[in-house]
C-alpha cells in the first residue's frame, strides 16, 4: 500500500492528494465511450487527452522518449477511469478488470510494459486493491491521430 492510499480513504481522496481530478467526459456522434453487458462496463480506447487538447504524438522509440509515453499512459487511463465512473456512478465503486495498452513504437522498442506500468501505477493508487488488474500491453506501428499510446479497459461495479 503507497502512503497515499494508507493516508487518504476513499478513491477521490487518494485522486486529490495526487494532485488530479477526473477529467469530463467528452461525446462521441459514432460511438459510445462505454458499454455495459451484464456486470461488465466495456470502455473505449483513451487517448491521452486533456482538455480537448492530445498532450503528444509521434512513436515510442523513435519521436517519443520512455518517461513521455509514460506520463501520456497515466493520462489515456485518468481519462478512462473518468469513463469507468460515469459507468458505474463514481470512482468509488469502480473496479478495474482488465486493462490493454496500445504503445505506437518501433519494431526495436520492447518496453511496452514499461509504458504500460504507468497506467496500472495510477489505477493502483487511486483504487487500490480494486485498481488491481490483468493487463496487456501491445507495441502497434500506429494509433488514432499519431497519439503514442492508447488504453481499453473492461471494469465492474463494486
Amino acid at each position: 500500500m503507497t502512503t497515499i492510499q494508507a493516508t487518504c480513504g476513499s478513491s477521490v481522496e487518494r485522486l486529490e492528494a495526487l494532485g488530479l481530478d477526473l477529467p469530463a467526459v467528452g461525446k462521441s456522434s459514432t460511438y459510445v465511450n462505454h458499454r455495459t453487458v451484464d456486470s461488465s462496463v466495456y470502455v473505449a480506447g483513451q487517448l491521452p487527452y486533456k482538455n480537448g487538447k492530445l498532450l503528444g504524438q509521434g512513436v515510442l522509440g523513435r519521436d517519443v522518449d520512455l518517461e513521455t509515453g509514460r506520463g501520456l499512459a497515466r493520462h489515456a487511463a485518468l481519462n478512462a477511469l473518468a469513463v469507468a465512473a460515469e459507468a458505474v456512478g463514481g470512482l468509488d465503486r469502480v473496479r478495474i478488470v482488465q486493462m490493454l495498452v496500445f504503445v505506437a513504437s518501433t519494431a526495436e522498442f520492447g518496453h511496452q510494459s514499461k509504458v504500460a506500468d504507468a497506467a496500472s501505477e495510477l489505477l493502483v493508487d487511486v483504487l487500490g486493491e480494486n485498481g488491481r488488474h490483468a493487463r496487456t500491453a501491445i507495441g502497434v506501428a500506429s494509433l488514432p491521430l499519431n497519439s503514442p499510446v492508447e488504453i481499453q479497459m473492461v471494469c465492474t461495479a463494486v
